[in-house]
């Protein structure tokens, strides 16, 4: 029988939304933009007029030793869909060194500092930031052909994007891409420094860059970002997959038919009378399996704050640990011990140099999920997360935008005119 929690949470973390002591290293701002690319990245297809307000795409292989390829869900769900296919070489599962780099019309033609967008989890440059109706999913009823990267393009800007190859991949690999678009953005345009615009999970990879918060193999920060805005961040991390008992597993679980590409906060789970395990799809690796590694490093505790969902089947062994009725695991505690980055980015802290600014939605009301609903939120981040100053070094301002919601940050026009502002 399909059990009726099922059809509020059949896509989790659409667009949404790490062990490591790193020292941070901060790097004095450049005078003047490097002449060309770095030696290290290759270029290894163009691909011009792609749609979507794009000029053109790009694939580049970062050749630095220490990217790896992380690893797929088995059925498919986390591979790469529709145009990104062709862009990375008919490559659904690709090696996380790769990248694709946007370009916006108008991007050799505009003047002022240039813009990087980047996007979260679960997503791709395309339906973030240029046609937030590209899969049904933008966080309303009706959905918009266009987005925030025409906006800011018809607005004057030199507008960027990049494509993550892995959708749920490790943010301190993503970082290292972030400061590779930044590289070949400035080298392209001779702009000394560029502003970043990062969407949910993205910010997270955003403010590693700006941090050096990397791992051991990693390019320190590089003084090239003017400004960061960050839209729906979890600035303060999150623990909506464990706060909701076996409300993930439930829409996770091929066994009990689940098919969301999002994490399950479980080990074991009872199906249908068969007690199984999932290794790939946990947020804890298992079974020498770790396709989430890039959730687990969003994870804070907020149950001093809002409690737990106690009305869902485990809610307490979800979050705790333990055995429960149908479901066990180790808790989340056990997952932030693992390779959570939410306090070294804190103890790092972003330079006083960038000046940055957050955006936080309040309404919970995301079509199709099942919404953080414990204290007031944008459907998947609490307000309280995305608008945490922790660490920031200077923050031009915040804004909390009370009718929208997560998805609806990246490109509803309230979202896009705060945006602007910022940026100048």
């Amino acid at each position: 029988m399909r059990h009726p929690l099922r059809s509020l949470i059949t896509a989790l973390l659409a667009g949404a939304l790490l062990a490591l002591g790193p020292v941070p290293v901060q790097a004095a701002t450049p005078a003047t933009a490097p002449a060309t690319a770095p030696a290290y990245l290759t270029r290894e297809a163009v691909f011009g007029a792609p749609g979507n307000g794009w000029a053109q795409v790009e694939r580049y292989l970062d050749g630095t030793p220490g990217f790896t390829q992380e690893q797929y869900p088995d059925d498919g769900r986390g591979d790469q869909d529709g145009a990104r296919v062709t862009y990375f070489g008919g490559v659904g599962r690709p090696f996380s060194g790769r990248f694709l780099l946007y370009s916006a019309a108008g991007w050799d033609t505009a003047a002022g500092t240039p813009v990087l967008l980047v996007h979260g989890a679960n997503d791709n440059a395309d339906r973030a930031w240029a046609n937030p109706g590209e899969s049904g999913s933008c966080g309303a009823s009706s959905c918009p052909a266009t987005g925030m990267a025409q906006a800011l393009a018809a607005a004057g800007h030199r507008v960027f994007a990049i494509g993550f190859a892995h959708k749920q991949g490790d943010d301190l690999m993503q970082a290292q891409a972030v400061g590779d678009a930044l590289a070949l953005i400035r080298a392209r345009t001779g702009a000394p420094q560029v502003d970043l615009v990062a969407w949910s999970k993205g910010e997270v990879a955003a403010r590693a860059w700006v941090s050096s918060v990397k791992p051991s193999w990693g390019r320190s920060y590089a003084g090239d970002v003017r400004r960061l805005v960050t839209l729906g961040g979890p600035n303060g991390g999150l623990d909506y997959v464990y706060a909701h008992g076996w409300a993930f597993s439930l829409a996770t679980w091929p066994a009990c038919g689940g098919t969301a590409n999002a994490p399950s906060p479980h080990l074991y789970m009872t199906c249908y009378g068969s007690y199984t395990a999932q290794p790939c799809l946990g947020v804890l690796p298992g079974g020498g399996r770790d396709c989430f590694p890039g959730q687990r490093q969003l994870l804070a505790r907020w149950d001093g704050t809002y409690g737990v969902d106690g009305t869902m089947q485990d809610w307490w062994t979800t979050y705790y640990g333990g055995q429960g009725y149908y479901t066990s695991g180790r808790g989340i505690q056990a997952a932030i011990d693992a390779g959570s980055l939410i306090a070294p980015l804190k103890r790092a802290g972003v330079p006083a140099a960038v000046r940055s600014y957050l955006l936080a939605g309040g309404s919970a009301d995301v079509p199709g999920i099942l919404n953080e609903n414990r204290g007031p939120s944008d459907g998947l981040v609490f307000t309280a997360s995305a608008l945490d100053t922790a660490g920031y070094g200077t923050v031009g301002g915040t804004a909390l935008l009370s009718g929208l919601n997560h998805m609806e940050l990246a490109w509803a026009p309230e979202a896009i005119g705060q945006v602007r502002a910022w940026l100048g």
